[in-house]
């Protein structure tokens, strides 16, 4: 599976099995060194668990039930879905493989799932099979040109009612306003989560200071290494990605406010951390 970064996971294809409540046919296997770790191969029976009560994962091979005929996987030199010849890298200090083309399709469509997700854009009823649309209909080919679209281009798409166009572009409409912080999110700088996100904007304030930073100065953030400040650095310094976030840039407007520095301290909860893990009984982890 090639991510929005471009980073290559190996995925297990399952017997369909009920684990946890559900039936599960797929679990990541994260990486080529997991792969090796435990020794898992081809045809294998395997013991799955939910991590977290949410993620599928694999936790050891019953190697006694092996019949001879299981074959080791072996790493592909070339993927297909990652544009132009395939080429594929090992990142550099890391157990992570991607792709050398940073701008193939695959990687593309994700970065836009991610854009326009709850925790970037947050655009109310643009999921994975409306940006697919977009995308097959040429209506969209970079970030900015989803704040330029108008009521004709959707009627014309499959199974767009006037009802749920409209309901669309008020949903686009209302995202055009952002805090600095998901923009920074939606961006897919890479080595760049949610967290570090909202470090950036309480540091800087504005994007432009951000993009002004030197590698030293992103390095004297707390939770910022030498790794995530130099991927800051190349992303905002790289010609096309200066091309996308200016169209991008002339479609929306950033919020000044910080919803941390806006939290009251008075609160009891006021500068605390709680890990919360699996699932709750009467609301969703975010929440």
């Amino acid at each position: 599976q090639v991510g929005r970064t471009g980073v290559l996971t190996p995925v297990a294809h399952l017997e369909p099995v009920s684990v946890a409540g559900s039936v599960v046919s797929r679990a990541t296997l994260h990486n080529e060194d997991e792969i090796k770790r435990l020794d898992v191969r081809i045809g294998d029976t395997v013991v799955l668990q939910k991590a977290g009560d949410v993620i599928p994962d694999i936790v050891r091979v019953l190697k006694e039930l092996r019949t001879g005929h299981e074959k080791p996987f072996t790493w592909p030199k070339k993927v297909s879905a990652c544009g132009g010849v395939g080429s594929i890298e090992r990142i550099e200090g890391q157990s992570a493989w991607r792709c050398v083309s940073k701008n193939s399709y695959p990687q593309f469509k994700r970065k836009l799932y991610h854009f326009v997700g709850k925790h970037c854009f947050d655009i109310d009823g643009m999921g994975p099979k409306i940006v697919d649309a977009l995308l097959d209909n040429k209506l969209i080919s970079t970030y900015g040109d989803i704040f330029t679209l108008k009521r004709g281009d959707l009627l014309a798409l499959p199974r767009f009612a006037e009802k749920s166009v409209d309901n669309l572009l008020s949903s686009i409409e209302k995202s055009k306003t952002v805090e600095l912080a998901r923009l920074i999110t939606a961006l897919s700088i890479p080595n760049v989560g949610e967290e570090t996100a909202y470090d950036l904007a309480g540091q800087f304030k504005t994007l432009d200071e951000l993009v002004g930073a030197t590698k030293e100065t992103l390095q004297n953030i707390d939770g910022v290494g030498e790794i995530v400040a130099q991927s800051i650095v190349n992303w905002f310094a790289d010609k096309e990605n200066k091309t996308v976030l200016n169209h991008l840039l002339k479609n929306i407007r950033i919020a000044n406010t910080d919803p941390r520095q806006a939290q009251d301290k008075k609160l009891s909860l006021f500068g605390k951390t709680f890990v919360l893990t699996g699932t709750l009984s009467k609301m969703s982890r975010d929440e």
